[in-house]
């Protein structure tokens, strides 16, 4: 016998802190059981303990052998009154790939068990009745079931009882087993009901314990059995054949009985490590906000570095999730773009005097014919302004450092066709956060560009989301080839010459920004930014030698926070491979 707790305990580091590599929770471990590897790897190793008898020490006094002809003519008895179909060949020799001990059973699932699939009457529809039919049955569908749950109680429909010749009744104590889409997940019945042909009934005699057997289902021996019987498929499910066939280690019902408590002692215990996992992932995001709060409060580049030296002192404890990182990060950019990142130099040249520049190049254009002169934009009013800027900095409207805004249109609209090849389309789906999203490029007819001349792009234009649940992400084009945009992308081209374009970029992806581009967003049933709007956008310009300095410090950190990240990326990887072998020696009995 394997002792479980004692693995358990002796190795709490690795089961609390095995995580999944693909996460974004709140707190350390993200405090969710579904993201603690090591936690889940434990449920799976006391289910796969328990069904080859190394979870609980053997009785001899007791054997599945003496007990199985009772067992399996109760079966066919059930098999027999239900008219239920039985396999009508059995293999002479099963085996389970796996030892047992000498006073189990190996047998077939249909040697102890009435098996069958449920069905439906058609059009369902039409047999959907009210909760309030006190003739309905409780019509039990997928939906009525809850992963990680043992029992069904309730459903959300019932149907009228002229369906239920066409459909199959259920009843409390019987096992269901879902054989389609999501496939192989057992409950056990708390009411009665119908199930359609999504689901198996399983009905047993007395001589099995049922939650024993809902154990064994749950087990991944039963898991891995489930996933190869329904390979191949396009949509894969479980022919009722295919699970009358799975081979089955049958313990002596006493065994059975101290299998289940055991099952159920110690996933209690995983359940309090998860709720310990959660509970410490609750003070770790208080922590983490606490103090990133006092980075962002830092009332200059020297209260910063100071609140900044105490983070990096403990970053390994801190960042650990991804969660953590990009507020982290997200933190970095709001310091970046209130001018706390860096310290003023008085000898730089004030953003003011950019601005006057911007404005010079922008009249010149105009009167060149170059560009359309814009409507008059309204004052800046303190009220406005989100945040106090340093010294040298100034607010100004994007409208009044950009060449161009606009947005583009829908080919559908112009009369213009999607092609395999032609003049390449950018859609929201292709503007990231930072980089442009190059997988499923579009392409339109090349008159896209003679009709709408105005939104073709050109190198380091800056193209933003207006619509929809991706606003704000802003990339900047940085392809040779030709394109367009269609009405869901802004095209912001700005005054380069006297700006970072990296900063602006930092900007326009900072949490700031965006919560201030929701702020302004059109109140209609879909999220949008007008253009209107978007003109009237504040942006904070530091003088351009700092620009370059914010951009150096953040690529600087961002950097520092990479390297780290690969390092417990690597760590991670090390404990889930530990997880697995704690749990491989456990099964071996190594």
């Amino acid at each position: 016998m394997t002792d479980v707790k004692q693995l358990i305990t002796e190795h709490l580091d690795i089961w609390l802190t095995a995580e999944t590599e693909k996460k974004f929770g709140r707190g350390r471990s993200s405090g969710s059981s579904n993201t603690i590897y090591g936690v889940q790897k434990l449920r799976e190793l006391i289910l796969e303990l328990a069904v080859i008898g190394r979870l609980t020490t053997q009785d001899y006094r007791y054997s599945a052998n003496d007990e199985f002809q009772d067992l399996s003519s109760e079966a066919k008895k059930l098999q027999v009154a239900e008219k239920f179909k039985t396999l009508e060949s059995r293999p002479h020799n099963i085996s389970l790939g796996f030892n047992v001990p000498d006073n189990w059973k190996i047998c077939l699932f249909d040697e102890i068990a009435a098996i069958a699939r449920g069905g439906s009457p058609r059009p369902i529809k039409n047999f959907i009745t009210n909760e309030d039919d006190k003739d309905g049955v409780n019509w039990i569908k997928i939906g009525d079931s809850e992963r990680g749950s043992i029992y069904i109680n309730s459903t959300s429909e019932k149907i009228k009882s002229s369906g239920v010749s066409s459909s199959r009744m259920v009843y409390p104590d019987d096992l269901i087993l879902s054989n389609s889409m999501s496939f192989g997940y057992p409950y056990i019945m708390g009411i009665e009901g119908c199930i359609h042909d999504g689901w198996l009934v399983i009905r047993t005699p007395k001589q099995i314990n049922k939650l024993f057997l809902y154990y064994l289902l749950r087990s991944p021996y039963a898991r891995k059995q489930f996933t190869k019987s329904a390979a191949g498929a396009v949509v894969q499910n479980l022919n009722a054949d295919k699970v009358k066939e799975l081979i089955l280690p049958l313990p002596p019902l006493e065994e059975q009985q101290r299998i289940v408590e055991k099952v159920d002692e110690l996933m209690q215990l995983c359940d309090q490590l998860e709720q310990q996992q959660s509970l410490s992932s609750d003070a770790h995001v208080t922590l983490v906000d606490t103090l990133l709060k006092a980075l962002t409060e830092s009332s200059d580049a020297d209260e910063f570095q100071d609140n900044w030296q105490r983070i990096v002192a403990n970053f390994d404890v801190l960042f650990s999730t991804d969660y953590s990182i990009e507020q982290l990060k997200q933190t970095v950019l709001q310091l970046a773009v209130m001018g706390k990142l860096v310290k003023q130099d008085p000898s730089d040249e004030p953003a003011s005097e950019l601005l006057k520049k911007i404005a010079d190049e922008k009249a010149k254009l105009i009167k060149e014919g170059k560009i359309k002169k814009s409507k008059p934009l309204p004052e800046i009013t303190e009220d406005e302004k989100p945040f106090e800027l340093p010294s040298g900095w100034a607010w100004v409207r994007l409208e009044n450092i950009s060449e161009l805004i606009t947005k583009g249109s829908s080919p559908k609209w112009q009369g213009v066709n999607y092609v395999e090849e032609g003049l390449l389309f950018i859609t929201s789906e292709n503007v990231g956060s930072y980089s442009l999203i190059l997988e499923n490029m579009k392409y339109v007819e090349e008159k896209f560009n003679e009709i709408e001349p105005r939104s073709i792009l050109e190198e380091n234009d800056f193209l933003m989301n207006i619509v929809g649940g991706s606003i704000g992400r802003t990339a900047i084009y940085d392809l040779e080839k030709v394109a367009n945009i269609n009405q869901a992308v802004c095209l912001i081209r700005l005054f380069l010459e006297y700006l970072d374009k990296l900063f602006l970029l930092h900007f326009f992806n900072s949490e700031i920004c965006k919560n201030y581009m929701f702020d302004k967003q059109v109140d209609n049933a879909r999220p949008n930014l007008s253009m209107g709007n978007i003109s009237k956008f504040l942006i904070p310009i530091p003088p351009i030698k700092e620009q370059k300095l914010i951009i150096e410090k953040v690529n600087e950190i961002f950097s520092m926070i990479e390297q780290i990240q690969v390092l417990q990326s690597k760590l991670q990887k090390t404990k889930l491979h530990l997880a697995d072998a704690l749990v491989a020696n456990a099964v071996e009995g190594v």
